[in-house]
């Protein structure tokens, strides 16, 4: 079943902080092999076309990039001589393959300067030069581009030009539908074919949600077709087939294939199933362009500069590019760059998706091959820093959290990531006589990039017709009161040590995150309606279990219920005296907070409001139902990126109503919703403002500060209430693996790869 977790837009950013790099060495090169346990690949080990982590670690250890960052997701803009940073008492010294300058120029326009090294090579030992970054950019800027990287999507002077005029073919016939009748750019032939492969495809999609619900739902009532699709959310005839389910598919999507393929895929991807879906992917003109991208311009053989038409501070994660090499993934007959010819034809990206499954560049190792669930990977004699100190490295797939485990106590695996549960604990403490770290294994623990919460619709939970009424913010507060008070009680029963409660919605990992010793750091709804102290430092759980509520019976009551004898008797207009929440615990309740939902049910019954659990078995139900406004609360995990911007999040652009430019028009009124807002529906003019503000300027120091105004903003809607930052694990073998050589301070943007050259087995 998928995930319950929403999952922001993610860059390059993700690779860019795989590839950091420490100190430069030169080191003898020892024959032994390093063996790393991975959850199954796809196969994708482009730097232009990995999707899941798994690949993505795959191709970053053949890759450098242009920027690299420190432990804190600080990017390094001198990394040639490299910069000294300290870290938990410690001095690091951070080196990269270039160095870069800012300008912010009087006109609004911003100058991204950069500088290579000059000893750069490709393992093949091809030399690494600005031309190698201008093709590699002109990749990932291409109309028909499909990868993850969104560099084409920042404010690059000359971009719009460049990308207009031009479409690939696929999302050209997707746009004209299946009745289309214009055939003057492709064949009548061409459009049938393609409707009949995509069905063709879309039968094999909804046959993999089948099975997958087959093979692990079954106790669920999942026995054919039909009961798997009902599981699944649609509706089909008894006895019905794979086919019948694509066509509810289908319907339910009116002609949204890719939202369909993201929102519904149990394993594969619509597109991955399209045997011919490559040949969709030829750009097709459409209209006048640009013959170049403006903004990127080549100074020499090691200086680039790229133009920025406006300050963006998000920007800088975008540019951090993988270098791939031109020769490689291109053709050198076709760089010119005088002549406007960057190493491919334009709307012609064939020479680089079928080197997708073999990827090839500058990093500590070259890639030998992957068979049979293994990829071989030899030391790349060539790495700028040195050649890595052992040979050979394997990546094998295993299939469970249990074998990732028992590998390392066999010995078949010396490092790997399983799933950290209590199961999981306890095993390593077993072999390592009750500890994490001993003899046998040693565990190292990073805070996750992203953090549990749960959730309240605003135009769902609220008073009389305006959620932004201090009456709707008291209701939501009442409940946001009773939700945080229970947060230790669950979390630590269903983490342990594993997890910590936090009181602002951000991950404890963003530099920007609030921290106890700032200035203004509360806990999350510890104040009742007329702002004084809920708790006092001799209460036992019981006393701050009263406590809450009673301060959430004094917000209902400020909302407009009327109360009596401590009980809330009537609901204001707009308001109910029954709430449904929605958790997706599989069913058997499974879940993180679901905890502190069953006890906040019990609380809130003694003063006469009900809160109706709804236990998902699919989390699906949750995602569709929250994008047609249909859900009040809920409890999920938001996934994070380096930097903290909250444009997905939360922006509205109430400012211009419901008519502009959010990703979601909100179908309930209201403002357009920009990403995932349509969730909350906060809509905050104060807000707006302070999320562009902040990435309408590079200064940190402001940005955290403007950022801290943000998250009480969303605090007072209470339309977000914090719940729990939990914890991931690497562990290593500590029979076979030097563990003094293995990267120090292992943070959750550094981790144990940011410096695999060092790493050396006994």
């Amino acid at each position: 079943m998928k995930n319950f977790k929403r999952t922001l837009a993610l860059s390059l950013v993700i690779v860019m902080a795989l590839l950091a790099f420490a100190g430069c060495k030169k080191s003898k090169t020892e024959d032994k092999t390093l063996v790393v346990g991975y959850s199954p690949f796809n196969s994708k080990f482009s730097p232009f076309f990995s999707e899941t982590a798994y690949d993505q670690d795959a191709m970053a250890m053949t890759q450098i990039s242009l920027l690299t960052s420190d432990r804190t997701g600080a990017v390094i803009q001198n990394g040639i001589k490299g910069e000294k940073i300290n870290y938990n008492g410690t001095d690091y010294t951070y080196y990269g393959p270039a160095d870069l300058k800012i300008t912010e120029n009087a006109d609004g326009t911003v100058f991204y300067d950069f500088t290579l090294r000059k000893d750069l090579k490709f393992s093949d030992g091809e030399k690494l030069t600005v031309d190698d970054v201008i093709f590699s950019m002109y990749v990932l800027c291409d109309p028909t581009y499909d990868g993850s990287s969104t560099l084409y999507a920042q404010p690059i002077l000359g971009m719009e030009e460049y990308r207009s005029g031009m479409s690939s073919l696929l999302n050209l016939l997707l746009e004209a539908g299946r009745d289309n009748t214009d055939f003057s750019k492709w064949e009548e032939a061409t459009q049938t074919k393609f409707w009949n492969s995509l069905d063709a495809a879309g039968v094999k999609f909804a046959q993999d949600i089948i099975d997958y619900c087959l093979a692990n739902y079954a106790d669920y009532g999942c026995v054919d077709a039909a009961t798997s699709a009902a599981f699944w959310g649609f509706e089909i005839p008894e006895g019905g087939t794979a086919a019948d389910f694509w066509e509810a598919l289908k319907a339910a999507y009116e002609g949204d294939y890719a939202t369909l393929s993201d929102k519904e895929k149990a394993n594969a991807t619509l597109w991955s199933l399209m045997d011919d879906y490559d040949d969709y992917l030829v750009g097709i003109t459409t209209g006048d362009s640009a013959a170049n991208i403006a903004g990127i311009q080549r100074i020499d053989d090691y200086n680039l500069r790229i133009v920025l038409t406006k300050v963006d501070a998000t920007a800088i994660y975008q540019l951090g590019v993988i270098i791939a090499p031109m020769h490689y993934y291109g053709d050198k007959a076709k760089y010119d760059y005088v002549n406007n010819k960057f190493g491919f034809d334009k709307g012609d990206l064939s020479t680089v998706r079928a080197k997708t499954a073999t990827p090839m560049g500058a990093g500590p190792y070259k890639f030998i091959k992957f068979e049979n669930g293994v990829i071989n990977y030899e030391a790349n004699e060539l790495y700028y820093k040195g050649a890595p100190r052992t040979r050979w490295v394997n990546f094998i797939e295993t299939k469970s959290d249990d074998d990732k485990l028992n590998g390392v106590v066999t010995g078949t695996i010396d490092i790997t990531d399983p799933s950290f549960s209590k199961e999981t604990v306890g095993a390593i403490e077993k072999q390592n006589g009750g500890k994490l770290t001993g003899d046998k294994i040693t565990t190292s623990t990073v805070d996750n990039l992203g953090y549990g919460y749960i959730g309240q619709n605003a135009i769902n939970v609220k008073v009389g017709e305006d959620p932004a009424s201090l009456a709707s913010k008291n209701l939501r507060r009442a409940f946001g009161t009773i939700f945080s008070v229970y947060r230790d009680l669950a979390i630590d029963s269903y983490y342990g040590e594993r997890a910590s409660v936090i009181n602002y919605p951000i991950s404890n990992t963003s530099w920007a995150a609030p921290r106890p010793a700032d200035d203004g750091y509360a806990l999350a709804f510890s104040k009742d309606v007329n702002g004084n102290p809920i708790y006092t430092s001799d209460m036992d759980a019981n006393a701050r279990y009263e406590a809450a509520l009673n301060a959430a019976l004094g917000f209902f009551e400020a909302a407009g219920y009327k109360v009596e004898n401590g009980k809330l008797t009537e609901a204001p207009e707009g308001a109910k005296l029954e709430y449904t929440f929605w958790i997706p615990g599989d069913g058997t309740g499974d879940h993180p907070s679901f905890m502190i939902v069953t006890e906040a049910k019990k609380a809130l019954e003694k003063i006469g409001m009900s809160l109706v659990i709804k236990d998902l078995a699919n989390s699906a139900d949750l995602w569709n139902n929250l994008d047609v406004l249909q859900v009040e609360m809920w409890a999920a995990a938001w996934s994070a990126g380096v930097d903290p911007d909250m444009y997905q999040i939360y922006y509205s652009d109430i400012a211009n109503g419901p008519s502009t430019a959010g990703s979601k028009v909100n179908p309930k009124g209201g403002p357009a919703q920009g990403g995932s807002n349509y969730e909350y529906c906060i809509a905050d003019a104060a807000l707006d403002k302070l999320i562009m503000d902040a990435r309408s300027t590079t200064d940190q120091a402001a940005r955290k500060s403007m950022y801290k105004a943000c998250l009480d903003i969303v605090i007072d809607w209470a339309v977000e209430t914090p719940v729990y930052q939990r914890q991931n694990a690497i562990i290593f073998s500590t029979e076979r693996v030097m563990i003094d050589t293995v990267t120090p301070d292992i943070t959750t943007f550094y981790g144990w790869m940011n410096e695999i050259e060092n790493i050396r087995v006994k």
